[in-house]
């Protein structure tokens, strides 16, 4: 995905004069030419991340689109009063790129971890969550965004699915229909889902948008009231949206994804899925759990 975030800025920054590549001194090398050829848009700020978010709202503030570009924990948890304040509260356009999250870097240690970017920002009134699970798809939905003149956040993944869709933002994907439950995967999340359900009497809905949430998706296809959420962050931060869309019926939720705890055991990615739980064999037993009665 990272080399498809070259890619994208790198064919709209000569289409469009409004748009400022903020660099937290990642992705300096990949956007060696953008430095080059646009030297009064694209800045490395380096290892300054608060003070990048007041720049780039002042930017937002005299007519410009910023785009700013780190490490999850870094653009997220180190700058949520910023982005609180400086963007959110003054209701400013602006696209927020990370990459790293949830441990992409997993070999570096809690300092570079960052389960928590989604369900912090969930909490940040107006902030739009994108959680792509392909490098098109980030692509689609960047492109449909970056210019809304609101403060959005693009949740990059070192991984990919290996299927992606035509996805549009704010929108979910209805990838199977089934009578016993249903599935909603956000973005990653489906590369476990999709191993696991294939002969199963089950609905899988897939997202890459947090926020906004398409409730009207969910609605139609979880008649009764039985969901398994797949996220790749922290468990349960979309199961507020989730009771909200089917309420008042009686809802029964099923939670996979990031444990809370710190991640204390070192290895790669793909080894920290399995140490986690997050595999195709847990979603069967989640899901066998789920429509046991």
């Amino acid at each position: 995905m990272r080399n498809q975030l070259v890619a994208t800025l790198e064919s709209l920054l000569p289409a469009d004069e409004r748009l400022f590549l903020l660099l937290g001194d990642i992705g300096v090398y990949g956007f060696r030419d953008s430095l080059e050829r646009f030297p009064s848009r694209v800045f490395n700020i380096g290892i300054l991340e608060q003070a990048t978010i007041g720049l780039g709202a002042g930017l937002a503030l005299t007519g410009f689109t910023p785009v700013i570009h780190t490490i999850a924990p870094f653009l997220v948890e180190r700058c949520l009063e910023q982005l609180k304040i400086d963007f959110c509260f003054q209701k400013l356009g602006g696209n927020f790129i990370s990459v790293g999250a949830s441990y992409d870097y997993a070999a570096l240690g809690a300092t570079h971890h960052c389960p928590a970017d989604v369900p912090l920002l969930l909490n940040l009134p107006g902030m739009e969550i994108a959680v792509p699970g392909t490098a098109r798809e980030f692509d689609r939905l960047f492109r449909q965004a970056c210019f809304n003149g609101r403060p959005t956040y693009f949740r990059l993944s070192e991984r990919e699915n290996p299927i992606g869709f035509e996805v549009d933002f704010g929108r979910a994907q209805v990838i199977q229909t089934g009578g016993r439950a249903a599935i909603l995967a956000m973005g990653p999340a489906l590369t476990w889902v999709m191993p696991a359900v294939r002969d199963l009497d089950v609905t899988v809905l897939y997202y890459t948008c947090a926020h906004p949430f398409d409730a009207d998706t969910l609605v139609r296809h979880c008649p009764h009231g039985r969901l398994l959420l797949c996220e790749p962050y922290y468990a349960g931060a979309l199961v507020p949206e989730i009771v909200k869309a089917l309420s008042p019926a009686p809802v029964r939720i099923e939670c996979l994804g990031v444990p809370r705890r710190f991640i204390d055991r070192y290895g790669h990615a793909r080894e920290q899925d399995v140490e986690l739980g997050l595999t195709p064999d847990s979603v069967r037993e989640k899901l066998a759990e789920l429509m046991e009665d």
